[in-house]
């Protein structure tokens, strides 16, 4: 018999907070000063979304790659307030969670200040018991490392968790840590590309998962 769903797990960019354009701009900035012989469309930066910034430029310049994650996340901080924007539905859906006594925890391949810093802006902070950070797992996501470690401060296991994300690393991730997953439709490659990946559930809304839970 499978167990209630008690715990839900949050990626935070692309997922929560619409970060999208920030991100972009923050890519296209840092690539622009490293390797001003080139041009990066939007579309040349979606494969960057979504990955650790250290994977990321380390296949582009091994030698730099710890120097442009530096100057990344200088100008992503500089202008997070400014180029951040909400989903609809999504406070109102992590609100009515909290509100029913979900287990609410964030699992971000991001530095664990920024998480804070956007949960704050969207007012989001008050509602998550839990979040990890890139700085605090030895291994990012597809590694379940994050979601195990969540699943064991909230005192939850596997069977009663869904792994919501905007990237193929986030159901990855799920798929590894023998949770359930949830993609999410406004994610900027598109649903099509997250089913690829055989998540449990596509979110044409984040209100979809309180129908999710509550006829679990």
């Amino acid at each position: 018999m499978t167990k209630k769903i008690t715990t839900l797990l949050f990626d935070l960019d692309g997922t929560l907070i619409n970060t999208n354009e920030l991100i972009i701009k923050t890519f296209q900035h840092t690539l622009g000063v490293y390797f001003p012989d080139r041009t990066f469309e939007r579309e040349d930066i979606y494969p960057f979304i979504g990955p650790s910034l250290i994977d990321t430029f380390t296949s582009l310049d091994p030698a730099k790659a710890q120097e442009m994650v530096d100057h990344y996340r200088a100008f992503n901080k500089e202008y997070h307030d400014e180029l951040i924007l909400e989903y609809d539905g999504v406070y109102e859906t992590i609100r009515a969670l909290y509100e029913e006594d979900y287990k609410l925890a964030i699992v971000s391949t991001k530095m664990y200040d920024m998480i804070l810093k956007g949960l704050k802006t969207t007012g989001l902070d008050k509602y998550f018991q839990v979040v990890i950070g890139l700085d605090q797992v030895a291994s990012p996501k597809p590694d379940p490392e994050g979601i195990n470690m969540a699943l064991k401060l909230l005192n939850s296991t596997a069977d009663e968790a869904i792994m919501v994300g905007d990237n193929y690393h986030d159901i990855e991730a799920a798929h590894n840590a023998n949770v359930k997953s949830a993609g999410v439709s406004w994610a900027i490659r598109g649903a099509d590309y997250l089913r690829d990946y055989n998540p449990t559930y596509i979110l044409e809304s984040m209100g979809d998962l309180l129908d999710i839970v509550r006829e679990d």
